[in-house]
């Protein structure tokens, strides 16, 4: 096994940066993108418009207050089907908040909520190893769990989204949260992981890896993986292969060639536009097929 962020997976996704020190404290969405995914790619980066769209922060009640999140939808209509976006390491940042904006042009309610709010503020944070000692590994699986739960119940209350057509996706760090939450909530239509880990050493907080759960998934997965990824090697695709296998499960995994991870971030140069295009295609398609469109 291997530590959940190992050196080459984020090195290959935002480089190496100068670390510096900041406070951190309970937080609002971060304006902009991460600080440690700066400069941007800007040659590729991708701007939706919210022409035609509600989109902003909204605030989701959840066990212990509220928290922010990033909400997107048509700007006409009601009860739309609802994506819970689950963000990478660096936040509800502005790359994911385009892809709110990019479901939300889709016919979805798509929210993203802040899911290390109580930990702290990553946007600020220049080093991913400071942001994973200081605040990712705080996070316990158990909360993102109910604050996912909260979003959903939100968005039904507020009239947003229809209950009944719930799906979940999640890039790097929320590509494993995806095949867990696909584990938790048995109302859940289907997800799409974007090149989440499978393994990892279990920890107190963060106990269960998608392997580990392979046989309890109340929904379908596509499970969308690149070839190249240093981080998660083709051998920890090929047991979560068998996994789902032997569990009989409907749940799916496409290997893209050549593909580095992060591949969908077009803010990176780790992205890679044909085999972005075809994941996200591939995406929409696997919420229709299962009743989530």
């Amino acid at each position: 096994m291997h530590d959940q962020w190992s050196g080459p997976e984020l090195d290959s996704l935002i480089g190496k940066t100068a670390l510096t020190r900041r406070e951190m404290m309970m937080t609002t969405l971060a304006v902009g993108f991460a600080a440690a995914t700066l400069p941007v790619h800007a040659e590729t980066v991708i701007t939706t418009s919210a022409e035609g769209l509600t989109a902003g922060e909204v605030k989701i009640p959840v066990a212990d207050g509220e928290i922010p999140a990033y909400r997107a939808m048509p700007a006409k209509g009601s009860a739309f089907p609802v994506v819970l976006v689950v963000q990478e390491i660096f936040g509800v940042h502005e790359h994911i908040k385009d892809v709110c904006r990019r479901f939300a042009k889709a016919g979805y309610c798509a929210v993203a909520p802040e899911l290390y709010a109580r930990q702290g503020d990553v946007s600020k944070l220049t080093d991913y190893r400071e942001i994973f000692a200081q605040v990712v590994s705080k996070v316990p699986d158990a909360q993102v769990m109910s604050d996912l739960d909260a979003a959903v119940a939100w968005a039904a209350k507020t009239g947003s989204g229809d209950p009944a057509r719930v799906a979940v996706t999640g890039f790097c760090w929320g590509g494993r949260i995806t095949w867990l939450y696909a584990a938790h909530n048995p109302k859940l239509k289907a997800g799409v992981a974007w090149y989440g880990r499978l393994v990892g050493q279990p920890t107190e907080l963060q106990p269960r890896y998608p392997l580990d759960v392979a046989a309890e998934l109340k929904a379908p997965v596509l499970g969308l993986y690149g070839e190249k990824d240093q981080g998660i090697p083709l051998e920890d695709v090929e047991k979560m292969r068998a996994a789902l296998a032997a569990a009989k499960q409907p749940s799916q995994i496409v290997v893209f060639p050549d593909a580095p991870h992060g591949f969908h971030a077009d803010y990176r140069p780790s992205f890679r536009e044909a085999a972005a295009k075809d994941a996200w295609a591939q995406c929409l398609a696997w919420f229709r097929k299962h009743g989530a469109g």
